[in-house]
């Protein structure tokens, strides 16, 4: 009963989240994509950020790390692959996609350097944060271009913010993070049930159960012909997982690295970048259903290989 309420719950505060969210940045004249990989992708990163943050403070590092890795692979083969395949064709910005692209790819580069390493530390931590700052600087540049190129017409028809689209949309963010809680909870229990290990549960159960918002945020956008958005929520929410969600805990103390993680997980989430990189050049710009498909078949066979290895 509880998983069902909780589900209702997600996809609801979903929807009021989306076209809020949309709305606000249509007042404001924020463009779809950066939109999507700040506030949108932030928003539903707190889950992930909460649940490494936790994992890490209380000694359970290997459920952080692997939340965060488990989590990127998850949100580009399953989250992206799923919604290309309901929606038929995701479009993308191709300055936007380049930009934000490279980003995910370097920042999935830098974690794994520190992982070779041995463990994640305060130097590694520091980095991280500087490299969110000045990816949050790119997009400050890159939005101001963007209010250039707006013709002093369709600024003049901007609405003012009201109260009721800040409220609705906490309020929607609110209703993710909450109900997303239940269903990891309840995943958690029975994973710790069945004797799951913990890596395990990192990798599936807490990283599947954590990105649900932006499973329903991505899958929503893009039913509603809002690709940037889509797209741009799960491009976004890989960098901040990384840079904020790993680069945070760091601070505070050092983050062991699995050696498994090291190498096989974290490959893995660097080869579902290039691959999603890939499909939607050669679509045009665009992931379409053939490429959703490739993307779920990956992760299927990445899931069954790394329980098996593990195994």
């Amino acid at each position: 009963m509880a998983l069902v309420l909780s589900l209702i719950i997600v996809i609801k505060s979903s929807d009021l989240f989306v076209d809020n969210i949309v709305e606000i940045g249509a007042t404001l004249g924020i463009s779809q994509i950066i939109l999507g990989v700040t506030a949108s992708a932030i928003g539903t990163s707190l889950p992930e950020f909460g649940s490494a943050m936790i994992a890490s403070l209380s000694g359970s590092t290997e459920i952080g790390v692997g939340t965060v890795i488990g989590s990127n692979i998850w949100n580009i083969a399953g989250i992206l692959g799923i919604s290309a395949t309901v929606a038929g064709v995701i479009g993308t910005n191709p300055k936007g996609i380049t930009r934000d692209g490279l980003v995910t790819l370097g920042t999935g580069l830098i974690l794994i350097f520190f992982m070779l390493w041995g463990e994640i530390t305060r130097i590694a931590s520091i980095v991280m944060i500087l490299f969110y700052l000045f990816y949050l600087w790119l997009l400050i540049k890159a939005q101001k271009e963007y209010q250039d190129t707006k013709t002093p017409e369709k600024s003049f028809k901007k609405k003012p913010i009201t109260k009721k689209m800040i409220a609705f949309s906490i309020l929607g963010i609110a209703g993710l993070i909450v109900g997303c809680r239940i269903l990891v909870f309840a995943g958690v229990e029975l994973a710790r049930i069945a004797g799951i290990p913990e890596m395990i549960m990192g990798l599936f159960t807490l990283a599947i159960g954590t990105s649900i918002p932006e499973l329903v945020v991505t899958l929503s956008s893009a039913m509603k012909g809002l690709h940037e958005l889509s797209i741009g929520t799960v491009l976004g929410s890989n960098t901040f997982n990384i840079l904020i969600g790993i680069g945070v805990p760091a601070l505070f103390m050092n983050i062991p690295v699995e050696p498994l993680s090291l190498s096989f997980d974290a490959p893995v989430m660097i080869l579902v970048i290039v691959l999603v990189l890939l499909l939607i050049k050669k679509g045009g710009m665009k992931l379409n259903r053939v490429g959703g498909i490739i993307l779920i078949s990956t992760y299927v066979v990445y899931a069954v290989s790394r329980i098996y290895l593990l195994a």
